[in-house]
């Protein structure tokens, strides 16, 4: 059977600053991020599986990324784990204030390896994370390939 490649598409808003950076990034700003999410795998072969044919659900694929990244991350504002950045959120106050606490840099960059690491521990062991691709801005992103990082 055929190794095939299946790519989904996510969206979602959430603002951050990277605190130190040398250039306007370091004030607080916003994104509509698009996340596209490529697993690899074989369909199904079983005449009597009801998802023969299919490598993976998108279903399944869309519940996985939902829970993993979109649920924490979506209008969320992403705060990396510093004095400042506590002192931050202790401003903000907990109230509705969706928060997200991260030991790194919040760069598209570093998200996209956090956001990897998740759904490396999440999807079935059928499939593959073959990459991903986070858009910050509409010309602008940031790819991680299992390739590059075995």
């Amino acid at each position: 059977m055929a190794t095939i490649r299946l790519t989904k598409e996510f969206t979602f808003e959430a603002a951050h600053f990277l605190e130190g950076y040398d250039g306007a990034c370091r004030h607080i700003h916003g994104h509509s991020y698009r996340l596209f999410v490529t697993i690899k795998g074989e369909p199904s072969a079983d005449e009597y599986d009801p998802k023969q044919g299919m490598v993976m659900d998108f279903g399944l694929l869309k519940r996985i990324v939902a829970e993993q990244i979109i649920s924490q991350f979506d209008h969320a504002f992403i705060v990396r784990r510093t004095d400042y950045g506590e002192q931050l959120c202790e401003l903000l106050g907990d109230g509705d204030n969706n928060i997200v606490m991260v030991d790194y840099q919040p760069t598209c960059e570093n998200m996209l390896s956090d956001f990897a690491e998740r759904l490396l521990e999440s999807l079935p062991d059928e499939v593959e994370l073959y990459s991903l691709r986070l858009h910050e801005t509409a010309s602008s992103y940031a790819e991680w390939f299992a390739a590059d990082n075995l």
